[in-house]
């Protein structure tokens, strides 16, 4: 018997338990973006409500095994992220901004499975690359481990919003690019290196909307995965 490609999805899953890292040394230039978006963990939380609420409405009965597991994914990411806060520092001034981006996600009125949609694609999809490129070895490898998560998510959230016949709004495209605006704006332009260049991250947060593809982070599929020999033993996540 053929299986549904929802549970085609599930199966590709690998569970894994985030540690605490340590602070290592980000690339010099980041530093600030690197905090701002790691402000938007506080959007972790919120995606796996929303996936939550859209549960509750009218979805693929064949869809919800993997809706549910996203929602556990997205409380494992969630304590990833503040286990890298922790051990690289916040910025007060960000965490608080952040705030204010997170409730008029919240308040949005896009279906909340649309949202989550928008919001793993077009936000976290090019943060993800950011932190594996500029990070340091603990962030580098939480980003992976998110990262094979998050293309689950984005796979079966899209499946799910096509049968539903969903679109966003143009006023979720803005919220969209306010969001990664803010997130980048520190970085303005970088001629030398691109991953430090603000319009790079902006364009691939663009395509990955409108395209659903960034071939410009094909890089990340092989480029500053920390090796071993890199890792304090505490930085090594504990896979099942």
């Amino acid at each position: 018997m053929r299986k549904d490609p929802y549970q085609k999805l599930l199966d590709r899953k690998r569970k894994w338990s985030p540690v605490q890292t340590t602070a290592g040394k980000l690339k010099e230039g980041s530093e600030e973006t690197i905090l701002r978006a790691l402000s938007i963990r506080h959007m972790e939380l919120p995606v796996g409500e929303w996936i939550r609420e859209g549960l509750k409405r009218e979805v693929p009965a064949y869809a919800r095994p993997v809706l549910e597991s996203n929602i556990e994914d997205e409380t494992n990411h969630d304590l990833a992220l503040n286990y890298v806060a922790n051990a690289l520092g916040t910025d007060p001034k960000s965490e608080e901004e952040v705030l204010k981006l997170r409730e008029a996600w919240l308040a949005h009125p896009d279906h909340t499975i649309l949202k989550a949609l928008v919001a793993e694609r077009a936000i976290f999809f090019v943060l993800l690359p950011f932190f594996r490129f500029n990070g340091d070895a603990g962030l580098r490898t939480v980003s992976a481990d998110i990262s094979r998560d998050e293309q689950i998510h984005v796979a079966s959230h899209s499946l799910v919003c096509r049968e539903l016949g969903l679109a966003p709004s143009g006023s979720l495209d803005k919220l969209r690019k306010a969001t990664i605006n803010w997130i980048m704006e520190p970085l303005g332009i970088n001629t030398t290196d691109k991953y430090l260049n603000k319009k790079f991250w902006l364009d691939s947060s663009d395509r990955l909307m409108y395209e659903g593809r960034a071939p410009e982070l094909s890089d990340t599929k092989r480029g500053r995965m920390p090796a071993f020999f890199e890792h304090s033993n505490v930085n090594l996540p504990k896979y099942a």
